[in-house]
């Protein structure tokens, strides 16, 4: 069975076709990429790639026949391309042109605020785009001369078309911070009603399930990966910005800067995660982040996940493994064990042990002292 996968993009470099080949991080294939002729590196879509032609494609699945598993699905016409977008700022939402003197674009002072509040650039480009549907509803429109009233019946019309929770979440927040933050309008909107909240219990792996995956990764380096998310309580994304430097391996602890909500805090490094990150460290000699692509830089999120279900796929475990999954497992675990909730919250950067109490709804080992009225039967 092949374990290696390998994802076929259509690329469009200097204005030319071409056939990006997107993979997470293998030396094994990363020998047999370079020795394609004519292939070159996009710093653009971090990844190799060819000119699309017949001989370039042919050579692609003649290299790797019987080695790995070619999905080459994003080439058809009929397929959508969900290649990697290149890095982009919020630069391009700044005075577009208009096709359509009907449609209206999000106003560069929403666009500004929230550079200036540091937004992330997935949550700035959802506010943007929740915001610009909701301003199109309304074309006809001065935008302070919206009424509460109309943005219950915009809400109204979200869900009636079946939109979810989160969509309509988001749709609220976008609006309030045009009136809130960008107009300076403070509760000008503040009974509008939001979504009731769903109380949902983070999916947890078993210490044994946890154990496998660790055990089926592909190298030291996704072993590394996989353990330090689990051992540190790690969100992805911390996991993909943690640098070299932010190991103190003297006091034992992993310096996390500028997490969720632009907060540095630290979490504990396992003893036995060390011994293995001196041993990839020798290996792979990553340069400034702790786990870097092939050409440096950011690991991408990406081949984070392949990862994980790569590995969690070969040790045959029947769940939708995901990377946050490790990160509920860490705590759980933690909280099974007898770790104070407090020190828990801690570690994972929680505001209020509020948030961190959803774990003593999962944890068991309360539970399994718990006899069943069946047992007591005679």
């Amino acid at each position: 069975m092949l374990n290696k996968r390998i994802t076929l993009k259509h690329l469009l470099i200097n204005k030319e076709k071409c056939i990006g080949i997107q993979y997470y991080s293998d030396k094994t294939l990363d020998t047999l990429v370079k020795s394609l002729k004519t292939i070159a590196w996009s710093d653009e879509f971090s990844m190799y790639y060819l000119v699309n032609t017949p001989e370039n494609f042919n050579a692609i699945f003649e290299l790797f026949k019987g080695y790995a598993w070619i999905n080459c699905g994003a080439l058809y016409p009929n397929k959508r391309n969900t290649g990697r977008n290149p890095a982009e700022t919020l630069k391009r939402f700044y005075n577009r042109k208009k096709d359509d003197c009907n449609y209206r674009f999000c106003p560069n002072s929403y666009v500004e605020k929230l550079e200036l509040k540091r937004y992330s650039l997935s949550t700035a480009k959802s506010y943007i785009s929740s915001f610009k549907h909701f301003i199109n509803y309304y074309p006809s429109y001065k935008l302070l001369d919206i009424s509460e009233e109309m943005i219950r019946d915009y809400l109204l019309m979200l869900v009636k078309e079946g939109k979810s929770d989160s969509y309509l979440n988001q749709a609220v927040n976008s609006i309030k911070f045009y009136y809130e933050i960008v107009e300076q309008m403070p509760n000008r909107f503040y009974s509008i009603d939001r979504p009731r909240k769903k109380e949902r219990l983070p999916k947890v792996l078993s210490k044994q399930e946890v154990k496998k995956i660790i055990d089926n990764t592909n190298n030291i380096k996704h072993k590394c990966i996989i353990s330090l998310m689990y051992s540190s309580g790690l969100r992805r994304s911390e996991l993909l910005n943690l640098k070299v430097k932010d190991i103190d391996s003297d006091r034992m602890i992993l310096n996390i800067r500028e997490a969720k909500g632009k907060k540095d805090r630290i979490t504990i490094l396992s003893e036995a995660i060390l011994i293995d990150l001196r041993r990839y460290f020798l290996e792979w000699r990553p340069q400034e982040y702790l786990f870097e692509g092939p050409h440096g830089g950011k690991y991408s999120a990406t081949s984070l996940l392949n990862v994980v279900k790569g590995a969690a796929k070969r040790a045959k475990i029947n769940k939708n493994v995901t990377p946050h999954m490790l990160r509920h497992s860490f705590a759980t675990h933690l909280l099974e064990n007898g770790t104070d909730i407090r020190y828990i919250q801690v570690l994972l950067g929680h505001n209020s042990t509020r948030t961190t109490e959803i774990y003593t709804r999962v944890a068991i080992n309360n539970l399994q002292a718990i006899k069943s009225p069946l047992e007591m039967l005679t």
